[in-house]
């Protein structure tokens, strides 16, 4: 396998802010300790199969916003570290099933999303190097034949008509000995997945038809605590504060009083830990869907009257989500501002960590030209700015600042790998 030359690091900038560069210096004098702590917790915890991580890096908080058990975006990594991912794959199925050799791959039913088409042939190819053969079943209710995809890249991609036969699901007379999902199951657990003998990664009931935000980042806040105890800091500085709502109707107009308690709480809450800090940003909360992502059902406010006086072009937008999903429940998180800048002219950039098994094997910049430091950049109009994160996440350099790249990615590492931590306590609760 040809590895490319490393790529250079995107010019990034971030508001000169000290305590960030605090939390750095003590990531990076703790670090045996941080290593030592989780390879304990992997023994005691073993991870999902995969995940992604969107973080926020406001200079004074580096905090994770969002933890993808289904990730998507592969084909926006770095081809750099293209062995390690293939490794990772190979070590997560040594130790979840070492005589599989074979795998059916479930994907969303974007056929005409040739973004995520590209991530899945990625995804199919590092499976595929990793030693395993692989095919692609889609769910796709419209699909009742093979249909081979052409892709931009030049490449292609074959889905076929999943099918179930006893407690087995395949593809034609192919039947694997593993299912790795790919669809976050926005719009519910089809039947054919349920009771299969064979093992699913990850399992049905850590799709968004099931999984809440707001039980994630509990166990975060409680991992947070555990890690922040070990290297002695504010757990606040790499924890964003949360609340939730339960049983709201954007459109009939019930729940917001509910809203507004609790973005009042919140709002508060983060106020003092402002002041505290002295810091003189003003506090936002970003109010979202308890399920799913593709960064639908989202809004940001920074006072009451935003809450309480929501248009109804404001109500639609928060009223669904992907797949036309109702909002029913929501979360109300701490904003946590991204200070992180790219190129000329600079624009918003925020970091996205992926990790196969408990290693982190890429990831990128998300990065938009229209959005403000406090807003989603998860949105129409963002692009992509490859990272090779593997060297900088594992190999932190003490000879050198705090903030220096290597040593900054390391302290992104260390947060994703503690959000993955708390995505595998989920899915210990439904083993």
């Amino acid at each position: 396998m040809t590895i490319e030359p490393l790529q250079a690091v995107p010019h990034l900038t971030m508001a000169p802010v000290g305590p960030l560069l605090y939390l750095e210096s003590h990531l990076l004098e703790h670090q045996p300790a941080i290593e030592a702590w989780f390879r304990n917790q992997w023994l005691e915890t073993p991870a999902p199969f995969y995940a992604s991580v969107d973080l926020r890096n406001a200079g004074f908080k580096l905090a994770p916003v969002d933890t993808n058990l289904f990730p998507a975006g592969f084909n926006n990594l770095s081809t750099t570290f293209e062995a390690l991912c293939v490794q990772a794959i190979q070590s997560a199925m040594e130790r979840i099933y070492p005589t599989a050799t074979r795998m059916l791959l479930v994907p969303e039913n974007h056929t005409r999303n040739l973004y995520y088409l590209e991530s899945l042939a990625t995804l199919r190819n590092l499976l595929r190097k990793a030693g395993f053969e692989v095919r692609v079943g889609s769910l796709a209710p419209e699909l009742d034949g093979p249909r081979v995809l052409e892709l931009p890249s030049g490449g292609n991609l074959t889905l076929e008509p999943l099918r179930r036969v006893g407690d087995k699901v395949g593809v034609g007379d192919y039947f694997p000995c593993v299912v790795l999902l790919n669809n976050d199951l926005s719009g519910g657990r089809p039947e054919v997945l349920e009771g299969l003998e064979q093992p699913v990664l990850p399992p049905p009931a850590l799709g968004w038809s099931d999984r809440l935000k707001s039980s994630h980042f509990g166990h975060y806040r409680r991992v947070a605590s555990e890690i922040a105890e070990l290297v002695d800091i504010d757990p606040w500085l790499i924890d964003p504060l949360f609340r939730n709502c339960g049983e709201i109707d954007f459109m009939k107009r019930e729940g917001e009083d509910c809203l507004v308690r609790n973005a009042d709480v919140l709002l508060s809450a983060i106020r003092r830990k402002y002041d505290e800090y002295q810091i003189e940003h003003p506090p936002f909360v970003v109010i979202k869907a308890e399920s799913g992502t593709y960064g639908m059902g989202i809004m940001t406010v920074t006072n009451l009257d935003e809450v309480r006086e929501l248009n109804r072009k404001q109500r639609t937008r928060m009223a669904t989500t992907k797949g036309g999903r109702t909002v029913t429940r929501v979360i109300l998180q701490e904003g946590v501002y991204s200070f992180e800048a790219w190129g000329k002219p600079e624009a918003v950039a925020e970091p996205v960590v992926y990790m196969i098994d408990h290693f982190v094997v890429g990831g990128f910049y998300r990065v938009h030209t229209g959005r403000g430091p406090n807003e989603n950049l998860n949105a129409p109009g963002m692009h992509f700015e490859p990272l090779a994160f593997a060297e900088g996440c594992n190999n932190p350099d003490t000879d050198q600042a705090p903030d220096a790249k290597n040593n900054r990615f390391y302290a992104y590492g260390v947060i994703a790998r503690l959000a993955l931590l708390a995505a595998a306590r989920e899915l210990a609760e439904h083993m």
